[in-house]
């Protein structure tokens, strides 16, 4: 068996990266910061919303988190090829665990203002700028390569299963004891990570060779994406679905609240069930053979869809049900998704195509956050979820569109020599 195969074949579904020990070390550190992570989304949405009641303001709260990657995303790629990534990973931990500790010391004593929470988003973004291409871009290295599918899999199931966890803690943290502890949990829950990045073996890493410094650094991954179009569109699609599918925090914290008379405690409820359905996407998508485009891009537009038609929810029951189908569809989507594109690319290059993977995931949010916000605010939840759902879904009819016309001039050509012209 190849390299390749033995990349894309990997015995024992998700569960075959478990065999590393790095990696178990490295995955339950990455378990416990998840989970605050999850915490303090509920926690500084709800801040948000309850500080302002304003569905406007909690994208604007997004838009300011994710503002940096839209800056920085690329050159922070470039930072994950040059310099050791568990070094960079390391302090971003340690900048993480101050800024949030700050955070909550502010918001228990009471003197938390919007423009702290805004403060704080923008500065903690300024840091994921950096960590989430050095972090996508380390699983490669704490893996052998024949696990590296299971490895991204299993992260994004694990990410997700935390979510179930995670929104419940926060949920009656702030019922009992307030939003500023769920802060402080979080704070805490940073020191995991770093114990685990400390523990691994230096000898079982495999890093990639570090890209040297050079001014055309750029133009040389745009030229490698020129030459792999089909990941320049997996990227497209993931920039359409991160940039308008995903912003939950803006049409479910109105959703619950306004649509059907909830609290944060039905907030939480929400993200629970998208957690479900997310987990076993993720299981499922990592137990799979290598993924192919249309059932990537089939993922995308079902996700689409469903959120669309919970938008139009007539009750509670159904509206979960819906939510349940969103998770396991976009989690499906995103694992899938990521791992095409790192499986495509080169090692030394990997930090680049990923801070650009990232770049269109996460930094179209503060484009289409303060867009979703402005209407939801104005028309409704109900019509800033249906176009939350329905532009991922157009962004997969495009995709096939595409992808059939690049296929098209080959089979044209090809049949030439056949009419003896």
């Amino acid at each position: 068996m190849t390299t390749a195969e033995a990349i894309r074949q990997p015995r024992g579904g998700a569960f075959a990266a478990l065999t590393s020990r790095n990696y178990r070390i490295y995955l339950g550190g990455q378990s416990l910061a998840n989970t605050g992570s999850w915490m303090q989304s509920i926690a500084q949405d709800w801040l948000v919303f309850t500080l302002t009641h304003s569905s406007t303001c909690v994208g604007v709260t997004m838009a300011l988190q994710y503002l940096p990657i839209l800056a920085l995303g690329l050159h922070a790629g470039g930072v994950a090829d040059r310099l050791p990534k568990r070094r960079i990973l390391l302090t971003t931990g340690t900048l993480n665990a101050v800024a949030t500790a700050a955070l909550a010391v502010i918001t228990i004593a009471g003197a938390v203002r919007p423009a702290e929470v805004y403060a704080f988003a923008f500065a903690s973004g300024l840091v994921f700028a950096f960590d989430a291409p050095a972090r996508q871009a380390f699983v490669a290295e704490v893996v052998p390569a024949g696990r590296l599918r299971a490895a991204i899999a299993l992260n994004s199931a694990v990410f997700q299963s935390t979510r179930l966890i995670g929104p419940a803690a926060a949920t009656v943290l702030i019922a009992s004891v307030g939003t500023g502890w769920v802060f402080a949990v979080n704070a805490a829950c940073y020191i995991g990570p770093l114990i685990g990045l400390l523990r691994l073996r230096p000898s079982d890493l495999v890093p990639a060779p570090a890209a040297p410094r050079e001014s055309g650094a750029l133009r040389t991954t745009a030229r490698y994406l020129r030459r792999h179009p089909d990941v320049v569109r997996t990227i497209f699609l993931v920039a359409m679905f991160g940039t308008f599918g995903l912003n939950f925090p803006i049409v479910l914290t109105a959703m619950a609240k306004s649509t059907f008379h909830g609290d944060a405690g039905t907030y939480g409820l929400f993200n629970i069930i998208l957690a479900i359905g997310s987990a076993a996407g993720a299981l499922l998508a990592g137990a799979a053979a290598h993924p192919r485009t249309r059932v990537i891009v089939a993922s995308a537009a079902a996700f689409g869809l469903l959120e669309a038609a919970a938008a139009i929810a007539p009750g509670m029951a159904v509206f979960l049900i819906l939510l349940a189908g969103m998770g396991f569809t976009n989690l499906a989507f995103q694992s899938m998704a990521n791992a095409s594109v790192q499986l495509a690319v080169d090692p030394q290059l990997r930090g680049r195509v990923m801070g650009l993977y990232m770049l269109g995931f996460i930094g179209g949010t503060p484009i289409g956050a303060p867009v979703i916000g402005a209407l939801t605010t104005q028309f409704g939840p109900r019509a800033g979820m249906s176009v939350c759902g329905v532009i991922p879904a157009l962004a997969a009819i495009l995709m096939v569109a595409a992808s059939a016309r690049a296929r098209r001039p080959r089979h044209r050509n090809a049949a030439l020599p056949s009419t003896g012209q």
